[in-house]
């Protein structure tokens, strides 16, 4: 069976392809139009569909749209109780036009075989049946909203989901986020990971008055009433001087967020009595509070979809669609499940460019004394992330062991200093320096305390609370293992530090044009796209 899923209602539109129960390719609008978030610049600008993307699945795995059996679309215009605001009302009905806007951005397409899934049943479905597990899990799902709730707890068996509660509007953990992350200048359903990184900075000095207006319900759902963010810290506006008072309130919301989820998680554990949870929703996408999950609370194991936003209910609901018919799904294989380019089709690029390259022996080796020599690395390889995380396919790359590589990479990215960079480091090595988050941890997801004598050592990756957010390597991924090994061994230090390959309001670099605009214009001093260099 054929499904191609579709994301295209509140933003990050995206596609994904699921042939015979197992995922082919997924990838993210914004990755070929070049918008961030897939926005468009009009009042509400998500109405978008993944067009480029659709298109590339397809042709990735050499299938036209008559040749697909269903195409699942990650929301249910049914769903949708009445509600006095327009944009609802104009979401619904461009929902329910989609199979036909569908058949006229891929033509071919019968718009019969579209299917609507319901949009937290699509986040499951990215999770739970995703998972590497292989077999049963509970499955938490939360974000700001979906047609009517903010809020799933289920457990699938046999590749079937059962939903055990479920929260219904205005009621969201995510909305209440997303609304603070407003106050504070940033940009609504896209920074919400910047006030992670501020909370960092402040004691929870509102915590008691978070708990008395948003808990745990005792039956798997929860409540949030109306907090006036004014009264606790003065609104800022883009570009305006964030203040300790800010910081505190990002830390009381922050902390009581994760309160909320261990009492949902610790629920949903004595509900089902499962030892894995699978976790997937906007809300998944913080790592503070699934460290939390993790270390507190009962279940064994923790995995979180990389593609946890909106972006991964593509794929959720292409596994949905193809287990309903019977398809057991196959554990996703990866992140990285977008485009890439040979080396022949990279030179070219490098040729028409007029752009002087060179063809190390090993470019992994060459990366390796680049960053020991404290130089700043474009890194293009192999098939794109899916997801917000660059995971050493998009990346750029620096030596951990100097503290002002923080702020020369912020600088790099146009970003606010306060946000932090990340490490990759060996599996194997990974319990050397990090504690008490998993390990493995490939998709950047958790964040783990960086062990005392290694503060010192690594000092651009760690956060002003002592942790970093950890990306582990394995054998899966030889080119960067050997710029890993390369690097130690020039160095004594088993960690490179990896941030996303993009400057601000840009979404990540996807092809290798994009690469050669970025490095062009980016103080960066060296790019390796494939196996070339091209030096600054």
């Amino acid at each position: 069976m054929r499904v191609l899923g579709i994301n295209a209602i509140f933003h990050d539109p995206a596609a994904a392809l699921v042939v015979d129960g197992e995922v082919v390719a997924a990838a993210e609008e914004e990755r070929f139009s070049r918008r961030k978030h897939g926005k468009r610049p009009v009042p509400f600008s998500a109405w978008e569909l993944p067009e480029q993307a659709a298109r590339w699945c397809l042709a990735h795995a050499g299938l036209e749209p008559g040749d697909l059996d269903a195409v699942a679309y990650s929301y249910d215009p049914g769903l949708v109780e009445p509600m006095d605001e327009p944009w609802e009302d104009l979401r619904t009905t461009y929902a329910q036009r989609a199979p036909y806007f569908l058949a006229t951005a891929l033509p071919g397409l019968d718009p019969d075989i579209v299917r609507f899934v319901p949009h937290h049943v699509a986040h499951a479905g990215s999770t739970g049946l995703a998972a590497p597990y292989g077999g049963d899990c509970a499955v938490l799902v939360s974000d700001g909203r979906g047609e009517c709730g903010s809020h799933l707890a289920g457990s699938y068996r046999d590749h079937r989901l059962t939903t055990h509660a479920a929260q219904k509007l205005p009621h969201s953990l995510g909305l209440m986020y997303e609304e603070l992350t407003e106050h504070l200048g940033f940009l609504r359903s896209s920074d919400e990971y910047k006030v992670m990184a501020l909370a960092s900075y402040a004691k929870p000095k509102h915590l008691d008055l978070m708990r008395e207006h948003v808990y745990a319900t005792g039956d798997g759902g929860f409540v949030v009433e109306p907090i006036d963010w004014s009264t606790l810290a003065k609104r800022l506006s883009k570009g305006d001087e964030i203040t300790h008072e800010h910081a505190e309130l990002a830390a009381s919301v922050q902390v009581r967020v994760e309160e909320v989820l261990l009492d949902l998680v610790r629920w949903l554990h004595e509900r089902t009595g499962q030892k894995r949870l699978t976790m997937a929703g906007g809300v998944a996408l913080n790592c503070v509070a699934n460290t939390r999950i993790f270390a507190e609370g009962p279940f064994e194991q923790v995995w979180v979809q990389p593609a946890a936003g909106d972006a991964g209910t593509a794929l959720g609901a292409a596994l949905h669609v193809a287990a309903e018919a019977g398809e057991p799904a196959a554990p996703m294989p990866g992140a990285d499940l977008g485009r890439s380019w040979t080396d022949d089709e990279i030179e070219d690029f490098l040729r028409k460019a007029k752009i002087r390259y060179e063809t190390p022996e090993d470019v992994a080796v060459e990366v390796a004394r680049a960053l020991a020599d404290n130089q700043v690395v474009a890194w293009f390889q192999g098939r794109s992330e899916y997801g917000p995380r660059a995971l050493g396919r998009r990346s750029l790359l620096a030596n951990p062991c100097y503290a002002d590589n923080l702020e020369r990479l912020n600088n790099v990215k146009g970003r606010e200093q306060f946000r932090p960079v990340a490490p990759m480091v060996l599996t194997e090595r990974a319990a050397e320096l990090f504690t008490r988050g998993p390990i493995p941890s490939p998709y950047m997801l958790f964040v783990h305390d960086v062990r005392p004598e290694w503060k010192d050592r690594i000092p651009a990756v760690v956060h002003v609370d002592g942790t970093a957010r950890v990306q582990t390597v394995g054998p899966d991924e030889p080119l960067m293992s050997r710029v890993l090994r390369e690097f130690e061994s020039l160095t004594g230090v088993p960690v490179v530090v990896n941030t996303s390959l993009n400057t601000a309001g840009r979404p990540m670099v996807d092809d290798p044009r994009d690469a050669l605009e970025c490095f062009g214009s980016a103080p960066v001093d060296l790019l390796a796209i494939g196996r070339f260099v091209v030096r600054r």
